[in-house]
């Protein structure tokens, strides 16, 4: 088959590690992580671009992405097949499947998710930062700068409501897909103990990612979007569904 890949850059190590053993021709179109920041309804957009702009030669559009907060429901299949994860958020793929990530989520609240992509490619930068929804509400702001703006006791609210987005964590779990290169998770041990932070590795599973690019897709697992039909979000456990 001939596939197209369009994937988020948070993938990038394992994508290229998959399409390199894969049976099939895939080109891959690598999209910004910074889309996940954009204000609601904004990512479909730029999903929607991203599909139209694929020529008619594929037999397939591979979407290298969860639902990731309603950031697919929308999105149209045009002139071939959408396929995708039946998956919440991109750690779904870095487990292997939606039950084990449902599992460990269960058992470790307060978890932060750390990956080579997270690390090397987890901020938003150039145009996409400006236009974020973190930008948008000053919450990409140091304190001094709100300090500036607003006085100091208004400051230190705002900065403790608005911009302290990882309050509600204490563990970072570092997920090794084997395809990162030495010293990451020393990098990533740091940044806990920056943080004071507890630590683990949880081995991660490249399964799911091949499946996606080796094709015989499973519904179990995956969607599959004729042309014409768009993707929504699914409440019974599915995760997404297909809509005409």
């Amino acid at each position: 088959m001939n596939l197209k890949l369009i994937s988020c850059e948070i993938f990038y190590r394992e994508m290229c590690a998959a399409v390199a053993h894969s049976p099939h021709r895939v080109d891959i179109t690598f999209l910004p992580k910074g889309l996940h920041d954009l204000p609601p309804g904004q990512m479909p957009v730029k999903m929607q671009e991203a599909i139209d702009a694929v020529d008619g030669t594929y037999d397939a559009i591979l979407l290298g992405y969860g639902l990731c907060n309603n950031g697919l429901a929308g999105v149209r299949a045009r002139n071939c097949p959408l396929i995708l994860p039946r998956a919440h958020d991109c750690i779904t793929l870095f487990l292997g499947g939606r039950d084990r990530y449902r599992e460990y989520f269960d058992t470790h609240p307060g978890t932060y998710f750390l990956t080579s992509g997270w690390l090397e490619r987890g901020e938003t930068s150039g145009d996409l930062a400006e236009l974020s929804v973190q930008a948008q509400l000053g919450m990409n702001l140091t304190l001094q700068e709100m300090v500036e703006q607003y006085g100091e006791d208004n400051a230190e609210y705002l900065y403790e409501t608005l911009c302290q987005g990882t309050r509600n964590y204490s563990h970072f779990a570092w997920i090794p897909m084997g395809v990162e290169p030495p010293g990451m998770e020393q990098t990533a041990r740091q940044k806990a103990g920056e943080r004071g932070w507890s630590f683990e590795t949880v081995p991660g599973d490249m399964t799911l990612i091949r499946k996606l690019v080796n094709g015989g897709w499973n519904e179990k697992e995956f969607l599959t979007v004729p042309p014409g039909s768009a993707v929504k979000a699914a409440y019974d456990g599915s995760i997404v569904a297909g809509i005409q």
